[in-house]
């Protein structure tokens, strides 16, 4: 039987956010403007974009298909004609405007021989790669397990959490972001239920199932776990925090990053997107705008703020092991302020390369020798493109690889 967690009442941390510097990066009159008019416009009229309350309807399967059972068997296979072998340093990633995930070999810019698609699940989003080859994706049906040796999906495991009618796009219900335990042994997804708080659903990776569900804030975008596995965080968008919750009791806090303010509300788009965990010491680094960083302690609460340089709306994160940070720019939330889509490489020491890029862009996952940055072109709102963008970290040289319908989550096998 499925253990719920209750939720345990909202903290907030301490913000520490030190006066407006001269240089770039340090509009904020303009940032605070522009929020609150975001806000009035948004929830006023209803548009769609990062800033939506998640209530906006999306398109709904024609079939009217419910959730799948979970499933012990193969249940989708490649496309193609026969078997291929999934090589070391190919890509999987997520096709969000699909139902499936795309194996890919980034050095070649159609993919390669070796790309094929697998079935998962509808409007897949985040991706985890376990030690043993299996992918775990977080789908709008439930989390889809994939061998990716023979390239089969093995399980689709439903929710717990009612998320409404299985749906698409940028506010669909069902899982977004998605984490390991370091031992392999649960999957951690976060559940956006349309119009409400989420879920922290965990999945016990040798039983297939879900076996606790912990409350979290709205639309929880990401999901990480620190490197001794007592603690997972999701990223919570649209309630401006990140929820900490333990993994031995599955009691949960938030902490508040609003580095910009909550002025707006549900409108605003100076929210918290992605998170990367430092290595050093299990800081949770999370970008705004090109502008700031917050850097929050998930044991105390405390939040504080270092200054950024790109100088553009921001989502997806990665880490490596020196500490150094990669962090994907979106493109301008106002194109007369602000600057282009872009990946930021910043230094353990905060020294930053910001690498221009062409088009909107969402998610980033590094080479194992660090060498080169594998960025997604799905972007959550529209103005995606279906590719990735190869980057070499060292000279800032890009390179465009075609990949499948909006690629979102990325992971290099």
């Amino acid at each position: 039987m499925t253990h719920r967690a209750e939720e345990v009442p909202r903290t907030v941390g301490a913000v520490f956010t030190p006066a407006p510097s001269t240089g770039p990066g340090t509009r904020t009159p303009v940032r605070r403007r522009l929020a609150a008019l975001m806000g009035a416009v948004l929830l006023g009229a209803a548009l769609a974009g990062c800033a939506n309350d998640g209530a906006a309807p999306a398109e709904t399967r024609d079939d009217g298909a419910a959730p799948a059972e979970a499933s012990a068997r193969p249940s989708s296979a490649p496309t193609g004609d026969g078997p291929v072998r999934t090589s070391e340093g190919m890509l999987l990633v997520t096709d969000f405007g699909a139902d499936s995930v795309t194996f890919l070999d980034p050095s070649e810019p159609d993919g390669g021989s070796g790309r094929s698609s697998v079935k998962v699940g509808t409007a897949p989003y985040g991706v985890a790669l376990a030690d043993d080859g299996t992918a775990w994706v977080a789908t709008a049906e439930g989390v889809a397990a994939v061998d990716t040796a023979t390239r089969e999906r093995t399980a689709l495991i439903p929710y717990e959490t009612d998320t409404g009618p299985v749906t698409t796009g940028e506010y669909r219900g069902g899982g977004m972001g998605i984490a390991l335990s370091p031992d392999g042994k649960h999957v951690y997804v976060g559940v956006n239920v349309p119009g409400g708080n989420g879920a922290l659903e965990v999945v016990d990776t040798r039983e297939r199932r879900v076996v606790t569900a912990v409350p979290v804030g709205r639309r929880p975008f990401d999901v990480d776990v620190s490197r001794d596995g007592r603690q997972v965080y999701t990223t919570d968008h649209d309630s401006f925090d990140v929820t900490v919750v333990d993994a031995g009791t599955w009691r949960s806090r938030r902490i508040e990053v609003a580095p910009y303010g909550t002025e707006g509300g549900l409108g605003s788009w100076l929210k918290p997107h992605y998170t990367a965990v430092r290595p050093s010491d299990g800081a949770l680094l999370l970008p705004f705008e090109g502008e700031r960083l917050a850097v929050v302690d998930p044991d105390s609460g405390r939040v504080r703020i270092e200054g950024m340089t790109a100088d553009t709306h921001q989502h997806g994160t990665a880490v490596t092991e020196d500490g150094t940070l990669y962090v994907v720019g979106t493109g301008p939330i106002d194109p007369a302020e602000d600057e282009g889509p872009s990946l930021t490489v910043r230094a353990p020491g905060g020294e930053e390369r910001v690498i221009p890029l062409d088009g909107p862009h969402e998610d980033v996952a590094v080479s194992a020798d660090g060498r080169t940055a594998y960025v997604s072109g799905g972007f959550t709102r529209d103005g995606y493109w279906n590719g990735l963008s190869v980057v070499d970290v060292a000279t800032g040289e890009v390179r465009r690889v075609e990949a499948g319908a909006r690629p979102l989550g990325v992971a290099v096998l």
